[in-house]
């Protein structure tokens, strides 16, 4: 984060090895809590797991004091917009927390499965990774757009993004609070990251939103 020019940044748990998210939160929230000016932590909820997962979301909000919930359809096998996962954004909704959902992976968590998930719940406030998609192309690309355009509650982070005009794009269409800079650290070099968001070509004011003005209103920092 230091060599990246990086103040603060969201954490969540990786994939954890024995497949407990409880104890991976409880991690992410030890750490929170002892770098609480530069890290903001999210839960990780499976939502396979039924009235667990929901307890696990409270747990992670009322409990752990983690900021929002993590969602992960590839790594934990579900549909993001399948009706079993209401129950956990239902927990989001009530306490006012986003929820950041790993977007872009084939035939369960497109960008029109989000926008779906998005229309349920106008009152969450969603975060897709990836862009939205991981091709940043074709009609994937197309049906992102729709998604945010038809949800203003949903939101894109630039990590991965290699189409520096989609960016653009998205500032240009829906407005620089609809895009977010993101990392993807481990799997991206946030040095070669926050470039992205540097680069592209939108004004001053809507570059300074999208490096770190919308993400602060979005988690009230």
């Amino acid at each position: 984060m230091d060599d990246a020019g990086i103040e603060r940044a969201v954490v969540c748990p990786m994939k954890p090895r024995r497949y407990e998210l409880g104890p991976a939160n409880q991690h992410v929230s030890n750490e929170v809590r002892a770098h609480a000016d530069r890290l903001v932590g999210f839960g990780r909820v499976d939502p396979n797991l039924g009235g667990d997962a929901v307890r696990e979301a409270e747990r992670v909000l009322d409990v752990l004091g983690l900021g929002g919930l993590f969602l992960h359809p590839w790594e934990e096998t579900f549909r993001i917009n399948a009706p079993f996962v209401d129950a956990v954004v239902e927990v989001a909704r009530e306490r006012a927390a986003p929820v950041i959902v790993a977007a872009g992976y084939p035939w369960l968590s497109e960008g029109l499965q989000i926008g779906d998930l998005a229309r349920r719940f106008p009152e969450v406030r969603f975060v897709a990774t990836n862009g939205g998609q991981i091709n940043i192309s074709g009609l994937g690309q197309t049906d992102v757009e729709l998604a945010v355009d038809a949800n203003p509650n949903l939101v894109l982070q630039t990590a991965g993004v290699y189409r520096e005009d989609f960016l653009e794009n998205v500032v240009g269409r829906f407005g620089a609070d609809r895009l977010l800079f993101s990392s993807g650290f481990p799997y991206f070099d946030p040095r070669l990251e926050i470039r992205r968001a540097q680069w592209f070509h939108v004004p001053d004011e809507a570059k300074a939103a999208v490096l770190g003005g919308n993400a602060a209103a979005l988690l009230g920092l």
